[in-house]
Order: structure tokens, then sequence, then C-alpha cells
């Protein structure tokens, strides 16, 4: 869909964050490690945990500009 902010466009990440693919891919995996990606109670997201991970990171990234 065009328009939409996503992990699987690498350039999107450095855009929106601050951070590189690389730098990105590394916080996916820790967020996976620490069990962020885990089935729980409740509705089931329907992002990906990347498209999660980077709707945080962006609001992060322009909370520390505002």
């Amino acid at each position: 869909m065009a328009g939409v902010i996503t992990a699987s466009e690498p350039s999107w990440i450095s855009a929106f964050t601050g951070l590189s693919p690389r730098q990105f891919g590394k916080l996916v995996t820790v967020l996976r490690r620490e069990g962020a990606d885990v089935v729980r109670r409740g509705r089931p997201w329907s992002l990906p945990l990347e498209d999660r991970a980077l709707l945080v990171a962006t609001w992060g990234a322009y909370r520390v500009v505002i």
C-alpha cells in the first residue's frame, strides 16, 4: 500500500527514527528475545513486531525533537 510507513522498506527506518536498518534490526532482535512478540490474552496485534517497533521508535524520535 502506497504511503504507509513500514519496516519492510529500509529507507523509512532511517528517515523516521534516525537508526540505521542494522541498528533497527538489532532492536527488533532484542525485543523478540525479551518476549515482545509472544501471543498474550486479548485482541491480537494486526501489525508485525517490526512495524510496531518502528511506530514506537518514530514516536520517541519526534517526541525528543518537540
